[in-house]
Order: C-alpha cells, then sequence, then structure tokens
C-alpha cells in the first residue's frame, strides 16, 4: 500500500490545472489502467485526501464520476471499492471494444503518420517490457497500443472511449493468473496485427482482430469461471 500511495502522491501538482474532482478521477484510473490499484483495492477518503491533498468532499465526487465509469463500487458501510468484473462485464467491454478497433483498421490508409506511429511505438514499448521480463508493464503497452489502433480513426470520441474502456480492461486482465502466460502470446499477435496494418492489409488485419479479441475475451471469462465468478 505504501508504493501505491507513493506514486499517487506524485501526482498531487497535476490537481490545480483543473477541476478537482476530474482531476483526482482521472489520476485514480490512470493506476487502474497501470495496474497499480487492482480490483478490490478500497480507496480510503483518509489515506487519498492526505497524499492527494483534497477535501473529502472532492474524493466522494471523484468516486461518483468513477462510479459512472464501471470502475469503482460503493458498498454500504463498507466504503468504496475498486470493482471486480463478471463474465457479462467482459462480454460488454469487448463488444464495445471490436467495434471501436474495427474502425480503425478501416481507417488506416488514410490515418495521419502520427496515429500509424503511435500504433509502432505502442508495441516497441511492449517489446521492451517483454525483454525487462515486467509482464505488468507489457499488460500496459498493450492497452495503448490497441488504443493507438481505434485511434487509427481520427476521433476524438472514439479515443475518449478506448481510454475510459481501457481502465476496465486492465480490471478484466487481472483475473488472470498469470500476466506473463496472458500476454505473451497476444504480444506476438499484436506484432502480426502490426505488420498487416503497415502493409495496408485491412481485410486480413480485420479478420485477425476479431480473432484476437474473441480469444482475449475467452480466456478470461474461462479464468472467471475458474474462480467461481
Amino acid at each position: 500500500m505504501t508504493g501505491m500511495f507513493d506514486a499517487l502522491a506524485a501526482e498531487r501538482s497535476r490537481l490545480a490545472r483543473s477541476s478537482a474532482a476530474q482531476r483526482v478521477a482521472e489520476v485514480l484510473r490512470e493506476h487502474i489502467t497501470e495496474g497499480r490499484l487492482a480490483p478490490g483495492t478500497r480507496l480510503s477518503e483518509e489515506s487519498l485526501g492526505g497524499v492527494l491533498g483534497v477535501s473529502r468532499n472532492t474524493l466522494r465526487e471523484a468516486f461518483r464520476l468513477l462510479a459512472d465509469q464501471r470502475l469503482v463500487l460503493h458498498e454500504l458501510n463498507r466504503g468504496v471499492f475498486v470493482r471486480t468484473l463478471g463474465p457479462s462485464d467482459v462480454a460488454d467491454i469487448y463488444t464495445l471494444r471490436l467495434a471501436l478497433e474495427v474502425a480503425g483498421v478501416r481507417a488506416v490508409q488514410r490515418a495521419t503518420p502520427e496515429r500509424l506511429a503511435a500504433v509502432r511505438a505502442a508495441l516497441a514499448r511492449a517489446e521492451d517490457a517483454e525483454q525487462q521480463g515486467d509482464w505488468g508493464a507489457v499488460g500496459t503497452a498493450d492497452l495503448h497500443f490497441h488504443q493507438a489502433v481505434a485511434g487509427l480513426a481520427d476521433s476524438e470520441r472514439i479515443d475518449e472511449c478506448m481510454a475510459k474502456l481501457a481502465a476496465e480492461l486492465r480490471l478484466a486482465f487481472a483475473a488472470v493468473p498469470s500476466a506473463h502466460g496472458f500476454h505473451e502470446p497476444f504480444l506476438r499477435r499484436n506484432q502480426v496485427l502490426a505488420g498487416l496494418l503497415e502493409s495496408g492489409e485491412i481485410d486480413d488485419a480485420e479478420v485477425e482482430l476479431t480473432r484476437y479479441l474473441d480469444d482475449a475475451r475467452t480466456v478470461i471469462v474461462n479464468a472467471m469461471a475458474e474462480q467461481g465468478r
């Protein structure tokens, strides 16, 4: 817990630049996306208020925003917790994810150089993290890679939706016991997908992406079933 709060304390200076509650929500969402706040983590108003330097009212508003994004859950007389997802959540997330990412794939031929570079940069970060044996970082880079794939559509609304969806996806990833076992085969498939996109093979890329997402959903749902969810 100490390391988690130290990382959050480093974000304190960012909170003055816009609405405090919105910024707190964004900071917490980022920490969920990066795997620092795992499903089931209790978000103490007293502890978070201290490390972030914000009031309880600000935190409560931030929690409300995160609840609207399906990232936290308020339990009566117990407090606020990072959500633990179930199979129906995962199925819904992957339905939306497919629609957003396919839109990016279909737009690849008109994508800007910056958008294309973002796909390759995210894949490179995943490959670097693999070399270091940091499979949590591989998972984070995987999320950024797929955000970049959807980003090929050059839509601000898709970008915003994928940023929010990434946090839910990280909560879903947490159901799989081995980050290494989960992410390694999908990193290989990200490399294939990136190659198809770079060569403009749109139809094949869409087929690969559809199979990829269906397989990932199945792995996560099966892991949840083994845990009795």
